[in-house]
């Protein structure tokens, strides 16, 4: 009778082949897949920064007469006026294109553009324009309308030009995926700058955000596999109260330059940065995966990128996880009193760390969960 020894080679296959089986959330290696499948994040239509006016119908805004659009169309907004409601009220197959062209709406206690029906609503500035809500928001029935965009429908931002949001509550609220491929914004928000339920997927743009809580949130109440954010590109100017960037689910980066201040940088239950600079002012914690989503195991894997955190005096964490740290590559540069914490695992697989000024070869991790990692280069970290 022949006895088979398993090899370590052939365990450590075995180990790869079960986690691939069942797909962990939260498992990585050095050549990690992406969280989230980029291919079907934009459209056609998305990412085109202008729109084709053929058919195109024209309104120039006038104080306190509303605009109410209902059929799928292109229509180009243009002139200055005061409480004025912009409706898309179409059917649930229309798609429907407002065309910013250098038009200007401050109202009272309403959104400036309130889409109720849609298959999707797309906002394309072609002039620089502004809107504006100076005071407090009123309800329309159950709907809290607390945006100066406020959208029921699928949405997309992109253009040419610039679009400056000014509100008492929230900039940009899609209760469905937001999606902003081109443009220059300019949102002030007392809350949240950009919310959506679904998720944010970003192509590009460039962003200047003054937000009172958040200044990118995604969260979906019924379904914590969604509230995801995606960012593929674009240049980040980013003043939170709170979190720059917030989502229940995910957030994924995978190019952009980021200059982030703000209570924390960026939380999630799972983030993975894999190219871009980002470069963080935090008071509280820098990159903080939380255990938000049952859907995801808290992990903060860095494959890629330069990113730069620098941390305020006090209780303060670097880089912190409720679950797992992962650096498979890229450049992290972290300065502060705790400069790592994890209560999983603390994996070092390739990639540069500098740690208060000082390359390190592993992840001084804190552990201030109790459980910790091994902070070994390459090693499993369990």
């Amino acid at each position: 009778m022949k006895t088979h020894r398993l090899t370590k080679l052939t365990a450590l296959t075995l180990i790869f082949a079960v986690c691939a089986m069942f797909a962990l959330p939260g498992f990585a290696s050095a050549a990690a897949e992406t969280a989230i499948n980029t291919e079907e994040l934009f459209t056609d239509r998305d990412l085109s920064q202008t729109a084709d006016l053929t058919d195109a119908v024209y309104y120039t805004v006038t104080d306190g007469q509303d605009i109410h659009i209902t059929a799928e169309g292109v229509y180009v907004l243009t002139g200055t006026a005061a409480d004025v409601t912009v409706y898309v009220e179409a059917e649930d197959t229309a798609k429907v294109q407002l065309v910013l062209d250098g038009v200007s709406i401050t109202n009272a206690d309403f959104p400036c553009i309130y889409a109720t029906g849609a298959d999707k609503v797309f906002v394309t500035v072609s002039g620089d324009s502004t809107l504006a809500v100076t005071g407090a928001f009123t309800s329309d029935g159950d709907t809290n309308t607390d945006g100066v965009i406020f959208s029921r429908a699928d949405l997309t931002l992109n253009g040419t030009a610039s679009l400056t949001v000014s509100s008492t509550d929230n900039g940009v609220v899609c209760k469905d995926d937001l999606k902003i491929t081109g443009g220059t914004y300019d949102i002030t928000a007392a809350s949240k700058a950009f919310e959506a339920n679904d998720s944010i997927r970003i192509a590009d743009g460039v962003f200047t955000v003054s937000a009172g809580t958040d200044g990118f949130h995604a969260e979906n109440d019924e379904d914590d596999t969604k509230g995801y954010i995606c960012i593929e590109g674009g240049s980040f100017t980013i003043t939170a109260g709170d979190d720059a960037i917030h989502a229940v689910s995910v957030v994924q980066i995978d190019g952009g330059a980021m200059d982030i201040t703000a209570s924390e940088g960026i939380e999630a239950t799972y983030i993975q940065l894999n190219d871009g600079v980002i470069s963080i002012t935090a008071s509280d914690d820098g990159i903080n995966a939380a255990q938000k989503s049952s859907a995801y195991r808290a992990t903060v894997e860095i494959n890629g990128g330069d990113i730069t955190v620098a941390m305020g005096a006090g209780d303060t964490d670097g880089i912190d996880s409720n679950g797992d740290i992962v650096v498979n590559g890229g450049t992290v540069n972290v300065t502060g009193n705790s400069t790592f914490d994890c209560d999983g695992s603390a994996q070092y697989n390739g990639g540069t760390i500098i740690v208060n000024g000082q390359q390190v070869d592993s992840i001084p991790n804190q552990m201030m969960g109790g459980m910790g990692g091994r902070g070994s280069r390459g090693g499993w970290g369990w």
